[in-house]
C-alpha cells in the first residue's frame, strides 16, 4: 500500500507542476518552467541560463547569465504559448504580464481541465496496475482480493477528490480579476 500511495502522490505532484505553468494574471516564475532555450546547440531549461525574479505583481525579470544567450532566451519567450513580449536591456529581460481576457481565461480553464483529466487517468492506470498485480498473486483468496480492491478504491477516491479540489482552486484563481 505504501508503494501505491507513493505512486498516487507522484500523479498529484505532476498535476500540481502542470498547474503551476498556467498563467493566472499574476507574475509567477514557474510560468517559465516549461520553456527550453537553445544554448550552444542544446536545449536547456530557461532557469539554467537566467535567474527569474518578481519585482512587482505583474512583472517578471530575467537576469541572463551569459550575454550571448540573451537573444535565444528572448526567442524562446516569443515563440512560447505564453503570449508575452520580452523587453531586453543588456542582460535583463523584462516581461510584463498583461491582464487576461475572458477568452484567454476560458482557454486556460480548459487547459486546467485537461491537466486534471490526465492526472485522473494516471491515477486510474495506477489502480488498474495494482489490482492486476493482486490478481496474479495466487496466495490471495477471493475475499482478500475483494477487500484489497475496496481499500485501493477508497484511496483512489481520496486522490481524485484532491485533484478535483486543486482544479477548482486553480479555476477560481484564473477567473479572479
Amino acid at each position: 500500500m505504501d508503494d501505491l500511495k507513493d505512486r498516487l502522490e507522484k500523479c498529484v505532484d505532476a498535476v500540481k507542476r502542470n498547474f503551476a505553468t498556467v498563467r493566472t494574471g499574476r507574475a509567477n516564475p514557474q510560468l517559465l518552467d516549461r520553456l527550453m532555450v537553445d544554448y550552444y546547440g542544446s536545449p536547456v531549461p530557461i532557469r539554467q541560463v537566467a535567474s527569474v525574479t518578481v519585482p512587482e505583481s505583474m512583472t517578471l525579470v530575467l537576469n541572463v547569465f551569459d550575454k550571448s544567450a540573451v537573444t535565444n532566451v528572448e526567442k524562446a519567450i516569443q515563440t512560447s504559448d505564453l503570449n508575452l513580449t520580452p523587453q531586453v536591456d543588456n542582460c535583463l529581460i523584462t516581461l510584463r504580464i498583461p491582464p487576461l481576457t475572458n477568452d484567454r481565461r476560458q482557454e486556460l480553464i480548459k487547459l486546467v481541465g485537461r491537466y486534471t483529466e490526465d492526472g485522473k487517468v494516471a491515477i486510474r492506470n495506477t489502480r488498474r496496475d495494482e489490482i492486476d498485480k493482486l490478481k496474479t498473486d495466487k496466495s490471495i483468496s477471493e475475499d482478500e482480493l475483494k477487500k484489497y480492491q475496496d481499500s485501493i478504491q477508497k484511496m483512489i477516491d481520496i486522490y481524485i477528490k484532491e485533484l478535483d479540489q486543486l482544479a477548482k482552486d486553480k479555476e477560481a484563481e484564473i477567473t479572479k480579476i
